[in-house]
C-alpha cells in the first residue's frame, strides 16, 4: 500500500529539509517504525510518499488500530515535527543543534508561525497579518498588545506570543502540548483577542464617563461662579 501526502505551500521564510519540515523524517520513523518506508523521490505533485507494509502491523488489535490512527494523522506528524523536536530538547533544557534562532513552521498555505528556542524556554509567535504599519499601530493600541516585530522576517505583523517552559513538556505532557499548540492556538487567540478588546472597550467607556462627569462638574461650577458674581 502506497500513501502520498501533499503539504501546505510553505511561505518564503520556512526552511525545509529535502522538501519536508525540520525533523519530519525522524518523526515518521519514530511514529511508525518498520510499518512505513519513505520513498524517495515522492510521487509527482506530492511532498511525501510512503510505502505501508500491512504485514508488519502488530498482531494486537489495540496497537494495530493505534498505528493506523497515527498513519491517518500523518500531516499532523510531519507538520508538528519541528515543534516536537524543539520541545523535546526543551524538556532536557537544551537547544537542538544547527537550528536558527527563529524557526518558521508551516501552518496553512503560505502561512507560518515561529519558534524562538532557548534552553530554558521556547517562545511561540503567531502572526496577525496586516496590510501596513498603520494597522499594526491601531491594533497594538486597541488590543494593548506588545508589538514584537522582526522587521526583516516579520514585516507589518503583530505577534501573539506564548511561552513554553520545561514543566509543560515533561514526560507524557510533550505530545499533548504539541497537539494543543498546533490545534487550538487559533481558538485561544480568538478568545484572548475578544477578552482584551472587551476590556479595552470597557476602559474607554469608563474614561469617557469620567470625562463627561468632570465636564458636567466644571459646567455647574462655572454657572455657580457666574451666579455668585452677579449677586
Amino acid at each position: 500500500m502506497v500513501l502520498s501526502v501533499a503539504l501546505p505551500l510553505p511561505p518564503p521564510e520556512a526552511i525545509l529539509y529535502d522538501g519536508l519540515p525540520l525533523g519530519a523524517i525522524e518523526a515518521i520513523k519514530a511514529a511508525y517504525g518498520p510499518v512505513v518506508q519513505i520513498l524517495d523521490p515522492p510521487k509527482d505533485g506530492f511532498d511525501l510518499t510512503m510505502k505501508i507494509n500491512l504485514t508488519k502491523l502488530p498482531p494486537d488489535e489495540e496497537q494495530r488500530n493505534a498505528i493506523l490512527t497515527q498513519i491517518a494523522s500523518i500531516r499532523e506528524v510531519v507538520l508538528g515535527a519541528p515543534l516536537k523536536l524543539l520541545l523535546k530538547h526543551l524538556a532536557s533544557r537544551t537547544v537542538a543543534p544547527n537550528v536558527d534562532k527563529l524557526v518558521a513552521l508551516v501552518h496553512r498555505p503560505n502561512e507560518s508561525f515561529f519558534l524562538a528556542p532557548q534552553a530554558d524556554k521556547v517562545t511561540i509567535m503567531y502572526p496577525m497579518r496586516f496590510q501596513d504599519s498603520i494597522d499594526i499601530v491601531l491594533a497594538t493600541s486597541f488590543l494593548q498588545y506588545p508589538s514584537f516585530l522582526h522587521e526583516t522576517i516579520l514585516p507589518h505583523r503583530l505577534l501573539i506570543c506564548a511561552v513554553v517552559y520545561p514543566r509543560h513538556v515533561e514526560g507524557k505532557k510533550l505530545d499533548r502540548t504539541v497537539w494543543n499548540l498546533l490545534t487550538f492556538h487559533a481558538y485561544c487567540s480568538e478568545g484572548f483577542m475578544h477578552t482584551r478588546m472587551r476590556r479595552r472597550v470597557e476602559s474607554l467607556i469608563q474614561a469617557l464617563d469620567r470625562a463627561k462627569s468632570d465636564a458636567e462638574k466644571l459646567k455647574k461650577l462655572s454657572l455657580k461662579n457666574e451666579g455668585d458674581s452677579r449677586s
